[in-house]
């Protein structure tokens, strides 16, 4: 089932708020806060369409970042209320890979990203097949 996603399934929001630890001296999200962000939105659109991955942990399964491509396009400030959007723009047997971005307040879009994640068996160390059940859920949103 390699497939690549004819129409990009629908895209999630998640609003979070800059705080003070996500900023450096100056007021300013510091870079690598935005990966936090984006891992965020994706935990908890799993968690909106009913996965559970503690569950899937159980059973030593579990999705990891493989690649990430990021471009840090304005600055995010102290305060700020964000909108993290998540697409899925393929879905593979073991892999997926999502469009991310932030905005701000004003819609300006701050940084973007194409994440891969990829489905592991953490007993074995390998990549697997993403469980039917995930692969359910994601093509129910679509």
């Amino acid at each position: 089932m390699s497939e690549e996603v004819s129409k990009s399934i629908t895209a999630h929001h998640f609003a979070i708020r800059v705080y003070y630890e996500d900023t450096d001296a100056g007021g300013i999200v510091y870079y690598a806060n935005y990966l936090k962000f984006f891992e965020r939105a994706r935990t908890e659109w799993l968690r909106e369409i009913g996965i559970n991955q503690a569950f899937f942990l159980q059973q030593n399964l579990g999705f990891v970042v493989r690649r990430v491509e990021m471009d840090n396009l304005a600055s995010a400030k102290l305060d700020d209320l964000l909108a993290v959007s998540s697409t899925i723009v393929t879905l593979k047997r073991a892999s997926l890979v999502f469009q991310q971005k932030i905005t701000n307040q004003a819609k300006q879009v701050l940084c973007t990203a194409n994440v891969r994640i990829a489905c592991v068996d953490f007993s074995q160390h390998k990549p697997c097949a993403i469980p039917e059940s995930i692969l359910g859920a994601f093509k129910r949103v679509s």
